[in-house]
């Protein structure tokens, strides 16, 4: 049997559903087991190598960009599950931004595409995140780049993944964690 989520326009269409904004950066069980029920499959698939096709084009990249970026954080919270697949999608999007790619997608689905580099705890990508992001002309969305880019400036990385990731914290991170908007 073919799982229509193993198709990219699938994909983007769960993903970009009418009112699923509201759902996409919310800690939500629910969403996380329909996100399971629905993209779990393709996920585990496009992890394996599967769909590698489907980044030479825009939608196709960006349908792969949200398997392998998205996905495994809604599916494996709190575990290093959860960045499993980070440099694979980041290589992705580097690779549709030199192709052009992102100019062929509408503001929130660029978002998504750019994300990857938002999610690297590499400053030259958190810079270029910003920029891009910021070039969307969306506020909130260019504040949460500023945030990330800046936590990177920081610390080098992102204090609030050190315990699924096994790092030691240090105690100027254990104080950041403690501060508003310090984890995502």
């Amino acid at each position: 049997m073919n799982n229509p989520a193993h198709d990219p326009e699938q994909v983007l269409a769960f993903w970009f559903a009418p009112g699923r904004e509201v759902q996409w950066f919310v800690r939500s069980d629910a969403f996380d087991a329909q996100v399971e029920e629905t993209l779990g499959s393709a996920y585990r698939q496009a992890q394996e190598g599967g769909f590698n096709h489907w980044a030479r084009e825009a939608r196709g990249a960006l349908a792969l960009i949200l398997l392998l970026d998205q996905v495994p954080r809604q599916l494996h919270r709190g575990s290093p599950e959860a960045f499993v697949c980070d440099a694979r999608a980041r290589t992705i999007t580097e690779a549709a931004l030199a192709a052009g790619q992102d100019q062929e997608l509408g503001p929130a689905e660029r978002l998504f595409l750019y994300l990857p580099l938002e999610h690297s705890e590499d400053l030259a990508d958190q810079e270029r995140a910003v920029a891009l992001i910021s070039a969307l002309g969306d506020d909130e969305w260019t504040r949460y780049a500023v945030i990330h880019r800046n936590i990177i400036a920081r610390f080098g990385r992102f204090p609030h993944r050190n315990a699924a990731l096994g790092r030691q914290t240090t105690a100027e991170e254990a104080a950041f964690l403690q501060e508003p908007e310090s984890s995502f």
